[in-house]
């Protein structure tokens, strides 16, 4: 629900509800919060709620020791694994200067600077996700193990499949969070897992993403169990996956996301780092289904992207990204080399291109051809780029 500020603050009375997790991330996509008390979340709105800068990973580079929290009523949920008496709400937050501006490091911001270029050039872009994740057992100290949670492989069910439940739990409770996950189901490696959204328009789907991922890690916790959602868990297993799919159409209803394509196969060296940001990263690209080459194919396989004609609408999947990716970041980048792409009528590469142009061998090479970058420079904050590049 898009709730407003006076709506929250009704809900907050009626519904016994105590604590108010301000949440936002770092530069890398990591989830923070603060938590506040009722009496405290008009000053939110207001002022926003103070946070010391210089701890936070990206950061550092803000002229001012503070940053303050202003909450997005919209995004408010409960979180459905707290007690009913007393209830936590989550609100996720943009970050600010003193004087009320946006801070430039803030991707959720960011994120909304591309969308605003989007929609001024026509461009309605919407996103859908297909994250991996694989269940490990923990110990009798509750540590995360190497040990999967089952044996089962691609699509098996119960009894092999005995994330089945689990997946289960997670899907409701995103649902009892205002978010509907499409489909789930067990993927290729034991103990590994793959929940789906469905197409959404770019903050929501970042978002979700973020909920996802603490809904995931909450429920796996809950059940004596660890979500890992690192690009390689096992090193003779499939590797953890963050499928992108891409959806572009003009004001006029036509669909470009071909162009868009062809503009993010351009520049997909340019933001890999961003995409994979871990030396394990580069470890996944070319193992199992994979990609390692920039190129794409309308039967699916183990390419960049895969395109392809679905019930009338073209469907594009960027195979590329892996979950410890900062949605916000991925999804701004995304806008903008699909907007290179559409603005320049670019075309697409000819199919599985026998001069195939790789991907980084290696975190250390991406951050040498982002770094180089001015399409790059163009578009996010020197503190952002020195964060991912040094």
């Amino acid at each position: 629900m898009n709730y407003k500020e006076d709506e929250i603050m009704e809900y907050i009375e009626e519904e016994d509800a105590k604590f108010i997790r301000l949440a936002f991330r770092d530069a890398f996509g990591v989830q923070k919060n603060i938590s506040v008390m009722p009496t405290e979340i008009h000053k939110a709105f207001q002022d926003g709620i103070a946070i010391n800068a210089k701890s936070i990973r990206g950061f550092e580079g803000s002229p001012e020791a503070n940053l303050f929290l202003r909450p997005d009523a919209s995004t408010m949920a409960v979180l459905p694994w707290r007690p009913d008496t007393g209830k936590v709400l989550r609100m996720y937050c943009d970050v600010c200067t003193s004087d009320g501006k946006p801070f430039e490091a803030d991707t959720r911001n960011i994120l909304k600077e591309a969308m605003k270029k989007a929609d001024a050039a026509g461009i309605e872009f919407r996103f859908g996700s297909e994250m991996e994740f694989y269940l490990f057992k923990t110990d009798d100290e509750g540590k995360p193990t190497k040990i999967p949670y089952d044996e089962a492989g691609y699509m098996d069910i119960a009894p092999l499949d005995r994330g089945e439940n689990i997946r289960r739990e997670i899907c409701l409770t995103i649902e009892e969070m205002g978010l509907t996950p499409e489909r789930s189901h067990h993927e290729r490696g034991p103990g590994q897992n793959e929940i789906d959204f469905h197409y959404g328009k770019p903050l929501k789907a970042a978002d979700q993403m973020i909920t996802m991922k603490m809904v995931v890690s909450t429920i796996a916790d809950r059940n004596g169990l660890y979500a890992d959602f690192s690009p390689v868990p096992l090193s003779d297993k499939p590797g953890n996956g963050y499928h992108i799919n891409i959806f572009a159409k003009d004001r006029d209803g036509n669909d470009v996301v071909k162009y868009a394509a062809a503009g993010i196969v351009e520049k997909i060296r340019d933001i890999t780092i961003f995409l994979n940001p871990t030396d394990a990263s580069y470890t996944r690209f070319g193992n199992g289904n994979a990609p390692d080459k920039v190129n794409w194919s309308s039967t699916g396989g183990s390419e960049l992207m895969y395109i392809s004609d679905c019930q009338g609408q073209t469907r594009v999947e960027l195979r590329s990204p892996d979950a410890l990716s900062n949605p916000y970041l991925v999804y701004a980048l995304l806008i903008h080399a699909g907007l290179y792409g559409i603005e320049n009528h670019k075309e697409l590469p000819e199919e599985m291109d026998s001069n195939e142009i790789l991907l980084p061998k290696s975190r250390k090479e991406a951050m040498k051809i982002a770094y180089n970058s001015d399409f790059i420079h163009e578009i996010l904050p020197k503190g952002i780029v020195d964060k991912y590049t040094s």
